[in-house]
């Protein structure tokens, strides 16, 4: 039976229904994350077995993660790395994506599904050639064997590809017409109005750069490269870890993507409900 159709009572009751749902999904969601912040208020040497809500709270364990895990010198790297790797996929994927969704070439389906082929091999499968690749550019072991190999991304050139489709074409047109070249068009047009795309874009890449832990491992072996990864896997010893500076260590970690997530989310969702309309 259509919705429209259902009787007054049960309408009324929907939107109540659908808060609980959503508070249930919520509460599932936010639940582990409860449990480390908790634990992170534990006494040192306490672990998460012996009792959820700690009689007693500290909040020292934070001060001494700080420290131990020299975060400060962790979030430059990371940042610095997440930032560089961001701005040139934003580059790289808005020149492609650009290519692919209005110009007009031999081969383009067929690259288009070469980049998507892509999406589909681990970034493992190829470290091997990229380490090598490194090495002889004298690139390990610094920023750039952290930044390099995440330039470009298939994912990317397709999402600003998908975006790019939904914009008229008569702005394009328009622009032509008062002289603009393509790159003028692109940067003067189609960027201010891919904002929801690049914050989306934006989000995926500088987090998913933040969590990144195997670049990171693989290449570089200087403290002085260390990122916020790295340091929390200081935290895990062979036969003993100290489970409240641990997850004292995963919230310090935590709110940065948390907070940046929860600026752009809006702009989030409404670039990744646009993406998909046009093939």
């Amino acid at each position: 039976m259509p919705i429209d159709r259902l009787p007054g009572r049960l309408l009324e009751l929907r939107r109540p229904l659908l808060l609980g749902l959503l508070l249930l999904g919520a509460g599932v969601v936010l639940l582990p994350l409860g449990i480390v912040f908790l634990t992170s208020l534990a006494p040192t040497g306490a672990t998460p077995s012996e009792e959820i809500i700690p009689e007693t709270t500290t909040w020292a364990n934070y001060r001494e993660a700080w420290q131990r895990g020299d975060f400060l010198l962790a979030f430059a790297n990371s940042t610095l790395v997440a930032v560089s790797v961001t701005g040139f996929q934003i580059v790289t994927s808005a020149l492609a994506g650009y290519a692919l969704a209005r110009l007009k070439f031999r081969g383009q389906q067929a690259l288009l599904l070469l980049i998507l082929a892509t999406l589909v091999i681990p970034f493992q499968i190829l470290v091997v050639p990229i380490f090598l690749v490194l090495k002889w550019g004298h690139l390990i072991n610094t920023y750039g064997a952290l930044i390099l190999p995440s330039a470009a991304n298939g994912f990317s050139i397709f999402l600003m590809r998908q975006y790019f489709t939904t914009v008229p074409e008569e702005l394009e047109e328009a622009a032509a017409l008062d002289g603009a070249n393509r790159l003028q068009i692109l940067a003067r047009i189609m960027l201010p109005l891919s904002r929801p795309a690049l914050v989306t874009l934006f989000l995926f890449t500088f987090i998913g750069e933040w969590n990144d832990l195997f670049k990171p491992l693989v290449f570089t072996t200087r403290p002085e490269l260390k990122t916020v990864q790295l340091a929390l896997s200081e935290f895990q010893e062979q036969f003993t870890n100290s489970w409240s500076l641990l997850m004292a260590a995963v919230i310090i970690a935590t709110v940065p993507v948390v907070v940046l997530f929860l600026i752009g989310q809006r702009q989030f969702i409404r670039g990744i409900g646009t993406t998909g309309i046009k093939n």
